[in-house]
């Protein structure tokens, strides 16, 4: 440990903290990431769930019945598997779970019709494409009439565009806060090293020779930190999936990959710029201006 121009013994930069905050502040933004992947399939998912009910004409025969069937089991805006064929019979007992046995014992003629139920693709859960289903639908012969909860699709494309500002200002907050951070901390961890860095200037050492090693530490501690918050991130999620296992039919693997490796790159740019920062500011100081 040699001495600073001022007399006091310099001590080794302390980088434990700044890789520690790196990876801190990662772990923050990636779990915000992951909110963001597991909202967007959750929104998806309560989506796909909105039933459409087809009522069909009284009495159908049973070949439009199989055309009902045959035209919905093509649509490209059906989700697979979704479509059901609900009897008369069937709908009144529906409605008996709902309303409880004293429906049944109003003694009054089946008001239901045969009608089939299904589920839209998410793409189409839009007003004017289900608008374009609905009218479609109608045309038939058979249909009666289609029934689907419009003020529940408005809202959930109001919410979408909601949490969409949301989640671009919580985004920014998060890389802003993530940067000043980050940055302190390079700066208080790089400040036992100012002298050096100057000395090295002014015996004639070129820019590229004085902060190369720095910049080459940053990109290492960068990946370090980075690493440590994927590290945390996979352990969270596995937790979480183990308490909740719906969970891992929600994730998509090639989307949780591409945040992993953002993460990875945002963390060694970061700690990188940070560092670079530094460096050049203690080079264009005066030497009193370092003590």
């Amino acid at each position: 440990m040699s001495d600073s121009p001022s007399g006091k013994p310099r001590s080794r930069p302390n980088y434990l903290y700044a890789v520690i905050s790196l990876a801190l502040v990662l772990f923050l933004l990636g779990f915000f990431g992951l909110l963001l992947l597991h909202g967007a399939e959750l929104v998806r998912t309560f989506k796909e769930r909105v039933n459409i009910l087809v009522e069909l004409t009284e009495n159908p025969a049973p070949d439009e019945l199989a055309q009902m069937q045959g035209v919905l089991d093509s649509a490209v805006y059906v989700k697979e598997g979704s479509v059901r064929y609900i009897n008369r019979d069937q709908a009144a007992e529906l409605m008996q779970d709902d309303f409880g046995e004293d429906f049944m014992k109003l003694d009054l003629p089946n008001p239901f019709y045969d009608m089939y139920s299904f589920n839209v693709r998410a793409v189409y859960m839009q007003a004017d494409s289900l608008s374009a289903i609905r009218a479609d639908l109608r045309a038939l012969p058979y249909v009666s009439d289609v029934f689907y909860q419009e003020s529940l699709v408005d809202d959930v494309a109001r919410n979408l565009r909601s949490l969409g500002f949301v989640a671009l200002g919580l985004g920014v907050f998060f890389i802003l806060v993530a940067m000043t951070l980050i940055h302190n901390t390079v700066r208080l961890a790089l400040y036992s090293n100012r002298f050096l860095i100057k000395n090295m200037q002014l015996v004639g050492a070129s820019w590229g020779f004085i902060s190369r090693p720095y910049l080459l530490r940053a990109v290492m501690h960068g990946f370090i930190g980075s690493v440590l918050a994927v590290l945390a991130l996979g352990g969270l999620l596995l937790w979480s999936q183990s308490l909740f296992p719906e969970l891992g039919l929600l994730q998509d693997g090639g989307l949780f990959l591409i945040l992993l490796g953002a993460i990875l790159i945002l963390g060694i740019l970061i700690y990188l710029l940070s560092t670079w920062r530094v460096v050049n500011k203690y080079l264009q100081m005066r030497v009193d201006d370092l003590y």
